[in-house]
């Protein structure tokens, strides 16, 4: 069922280290979490070992995978805080090859306590030293705010995917994102970078979807993916079940478009490294 995606990039950073991908946009609703587990699961599917790390006090990553809120005793929130270490906190999910790290509401309140912290900025970067060569590809599901939380995604990330609503206000804010992605690069993360855009929730019976994708191409251009996921029931019905939409319904629209999504983000992984 995954026959149309390429075969693994091994070891994409070409250093024996896990390539970091922040997905991230402030606006919330935008299909970030949606994208995190649905992306690694096809990544993880064609044989790339996949790290999904939750940093959203919602924990809405953690529950789309099967993680119970009462199996979540180390999560990423004591990553952060320095108080447990990574390996401690990963779970297998029925995905063979992805693993999580999840989160719970007591990643609420680390933005304040992370203010008074040494290396506050860093702490994500630091902790998954010690797990970056056992993984080829780790998925930061950030949250809908450019906080220190997205900060830690974006200090530790080689790139960022930014999943973008069609609709009216979906360039309005992303100004934001941008100058924050270069205010990092400057201060902290020299080598970070946009690695693309994903259109989400896009309505072809709607012409304001298709006048919004037109504006962001226009805007970012080969930047843009050329798979753009549709408004589809079935994801949305899928993490009641504590499944990727891929696994609880493969043949449906917005799976097929995240295993082309997929494809692609591997296919410009490949040719990063060539």
């Amino acid at each position: 069922m995954f026959a149309k995606l390429p075969e693994q990039v091994t070891q994409p950073n070409g250093d024996g280290t896990a390539r970091i991908l922040a997905i991230a946009n402030q606006k919330g609703g935008v299909g970030k979490t949606t994208t995190a587990i649905n992306l690694a699961t096809a990544m993880a599917a064609v044989g790339n070992k996949v790290l999904i790390i939750d940093i959203d006090a919602q924990g809405n990553a953690s529950t789309g995978l099967g993680i119970l809120p009462e199996e979540r005793h180390v999560t990423s929130y004591d990553i952060l805080m320095g108080q447990a270490d990574v390996q401690s906190a990963i779970h297998e999910t029925e995905i063979p090859n992805l693993h999580v790290i999840p989160s719970t509401v007591d990643l609420s309140g680390a933005e304040i306590e992370l203010i008074e912290e040494d290396r506050r900025e860093f702490r994500l970067r630091d902790g998954l030293r010690n797990v970056a060569t056992e993984y080829d590809y780790i998925l930061v599901d950030c949250p809908p705010a450019l906080g220190l939380l997205t900060l830690n995604a974006l200090c530790a990330a080689n790139a960022v995917l930014v999943p973008l609503q069609c609709e009216f206000y979906a360039l309005e804010g992303l100004s934001h994102l941008i100058k924050t992605i270069e205010r990092v690069k400057r201060a902290f993360n020299p080598g970070l970078d946009i690695e693309g855009v994903i259109l989400t929730m896009h309505d072809q019976r709607n012409n304001l979807s298709e006048m919004v994708e037109a504006d962001v191409r226009d805007h970012f251009g080969e930047k843009v993916y050329n798979t753009v996921i549709p408004r589809n029931v079935r994801v949305s019905e899928a993490p009641s079940h504590g499944k990727p939409v891929i696994l609880y319904d493969v043949n449906c629209r917005g799976s097929q478009a995240y295993i082309h999504l997929a494809g692609e983000v591997l296919k410009r992984e490949g040719r990063a490294v060539q």
